[in-house]
């Protein structure tokens, strides 16, 4: 009887260890639930109706100075739709569309151009939402002095994105390949919508880790939320296998895994 209550006691330590172990190991409790970082995947929300947010990210043929025979591309989502007209035949129309939850959102773009070949390139967001539109933000970039991922961030002094407005950006290259004839405009144009997170994505956000945020965003369909927190990421740990492989992820989940490789250029402006 006594060996039988030695092992009923042994086993109930060995159980209060064990428990112990669950409550207390970090690795458990740090994961949002539902949330894996392991392949994260860009969830695309329903475009803007009809014709509203056609755009053109790019990837049409490049001029032949070109890195790789590469195009300028925006790092954006597109949507091919086609939309019904009144009494006229159903036509097809490409929409670059992505949400942000800021005010002053930073915008990603492929650039296939050295700095020789670069004559001018120039950012600009407009409010289109009123006749005449208004330019909310116009600014020359400067030239990457290789072929790169370049970003360009709203400045705080700005005006600060709305709620549910569209706001139209187009990103300009002026390219000269070569020097005996006039530089030629490259562009791709898109729009950026804000949106407010709900109560409960706001806080599994404010709780969760910078790679958990990443999966978050790109889940709840927030492009460009999401595409930030990852670039910060892979310029902040540029070895980390991890953090490139959630990177390739994300950006083959919009069809733009080809720019996986392509270095992230800090450009002063």
């Amino acid at each position: 009887m006594k060996n039988y209550w030695q092992k009923i006691q042994l086993t109930a330590a060995l159980g209060v260890t064990f428990l112990s172990s669950i409550v207390y190991c970090p690795a458990l409790w740090a994961l949002p639930a539902g949330l894996n970082t392991a392949s994260i995947q860009f969830t695309s929300p329903p475009p803007p109706p009809d014709r509203g947010a056609a755009g053109d990210r790019g990837g049409a043929a490049s001029r032949g100075c070109a890195s790789g025979n590469e195009s300028l591309m925006a790092l954006v989502p597109v949507y091919e739709q086609t939309v019904k007209q009144e009494q006229k035949q159903a036509i097809s129309v490409t929409k670059v569309w992505g949400l942000t939850t800021v005010t002053h959102p930073t915008f990603w773009f492929f650039v296939p151009y050295n700095k020789s070949s670069i004559a001018a390139i120039e950012f600009v967001i407009k409010d289109e939402s009123n006749k005449p539109s208004q330019t909310i933000y116009r600014t020359a970039i400067n030239s990457p002095s290789n072929p790169g991922i370049v970003s360009v961030s709203l400045p705080e002094t700005t005006t600060a994105l709305e709620v549910g407005k569209m706001y139209h950006w187009f990103f300009k290259v002026k390219v000269n390949c070569n020097n005996q004839q006039p530089a030629e405009l490259e562009y791709v144009e898109g729009w950026v919508e804000r949106v407010k997170p709900t109560s409960s994505l706001a806080e599994a956000i404010k709780q969760a880790t910078p790679q958990q945020q990443v999966a978050l965003y790109a889940e709840n369909g927030i492009w460009h939320d999401a595409l930030n927190s990852m670039a910060k990421l892979r310029l902040d740990k540029p070895k980390d296998a991890s953090v490139m492989a959630d990177w390739t992820s994300l950006l083959k989940s919009v069809g733009l895994e080809k720019l996986a490789q392509q270095p992230l250029i800090s450009i002063p402006n």
